[in-house]
């Protein structure tokens, strides 16, 4: 896909109008994991009469006028409208999350109960059906077995988060599908098409062109933890064992598993979660419609070796105004969990 010079933004659903004759400037927050992604909008009020009801939902499309056409970024909920007096303005905040305030379903209501024998797939899709979600759920996590949990004076929401925090996965609700699937695969398996993008430095990169891009990479301490020691009784002799996941040095987690299986799923799902972190990157960049959270970013030979490959995106922030066009703030980790530094 060609880009363009010239950005364009363009907001649709309720006041689409009124949004786009005033808007001033605008910040789109693209996250993975739990986070639920935001849009805020800067509206000038200068000249209108009294403060307008913009409620509702809305939806952002952006690209370039170049471009064959623009790019859906997806449908908000106005959650919070601030108005300023000087300048005369107001900042309109916008969420993914589908919740409404009263809370129909009870989603948000505390309780307890005990679930299993399981699956964590069966126990995933059966809490969120009950709140009108399609479930899905990844392959790969699906059958992980559950003998027994508790559920403790907990939201089903708090509940889910909790249970996918055990297993080092992402529950997050898209539209109407809620989803469970580890970092990376959320939004493929909630149906968003994701293109790996290709970012080039130019030969004269430097503050103020067009193409300019500046970036930063984290590298954890080398003696950071590969693998993971976990530990269960076992229900027959009451003795307890431990299980070694990954290379050493290992991180040791102390709370106790029900049985042996899920001794070692959490010991697996730690050690991605530890490779993963390993390298970060921080980037940023001409605004680019293509990039968003959990798709791939390649750095290709124009950039140091040390940077170079592909990286997974964890966050998006694209914001533009009438001053700065249209940016993106990229925060990325090591895709491939066996790299090693170079020395």
């Amino acid at each position: 896909m060609a880009l363009g010079f010239t950005p364009v933004v363009q907001i649709y659903g309720a006041n689409a109008d009124l949004l786009n004759q005033r808007l001033i400037s605008w910040e789109h927050i693209d996250a993975a994991g739990i986070e639920s992604d935001q849009l805020t909008l800067t509206i000038d009020l200068e000249g209108l009469e009294g403060l307008p009801n913009l409620g509702g939902k809305i939806g952002l499309l952006v690209g370039y006028l170049e471009m064959a056409e623009m790019v859906d970024k997806g449908q908000f909920k106005v959650t919070r409208l601030t108005p300023t007096l000087f300048p005369f303005r107001l900042t309109l905040v916008a969420t993914a999350a589908p919740f409404s305030k009263d809370d129909e379903t009870g989603f948000k209501q505390r309780r307890i109960a005990s679930h299993g024998p399981t699956t964590l797939g069966q126990l995933f899709s059966k809490l969120v059906s009950q709140h009108g979600f399609s479930s899905r759920v990844a392959a790969d996590v699906a059958m992980i077995k559950i003998a027994h949990v508790d559920q403790s004076n907990e939201t089903d929401m708090g509940f889910l988060t909790r249970l996918a925090k055990k297993y080092n996965l992402v529950a997050k609700p898209y539209g109407d599908a809620y989803v469970l699937a580890r970092p990376g695969q959320i939004k493929s398996i909630s149906g968003q098409k994701l293109q790996d993008v290709t970012l080039s430095v130019t030969h004269n990169n430097r503050p103020g062109d067009h193409a300019f891009i500046s970036a930063t990479l984290e590298e954890a301490a080398r003696e950071q933890a590969k693998g993971c020691k976990t530990c269960f009784v076992d229900a027959v002799t009451g003795i307890l064992h431990w299980v070694e996941t990954g290379l050493a040095p290992f991180k040791t987690i102390r709370q106790k598993q029900p049985n042996e299986a899920d001794a070692i799923a959490v010991g697996e799902g730690e050690v991605r979660k530890m490779l993963r972190q390993k390298f970060k990157v921080k980037i940023t960049c001409p605004g680019d419609p293509r990039l968003a959270a959990e798709g791939l970013v390649l750095l290709d030979d124009t950039w140091p070796d040390f940077m170079r490959g592909r990286w997974s995106i964890d966050k998006v922030t694209a914001s533009g105004n009438r001053e700065n066009s249209y940016r993106c703030l990229i925060d990325a980790s090591c895709l491939d969990p066996k790299a090693e530094a170079k020395d």
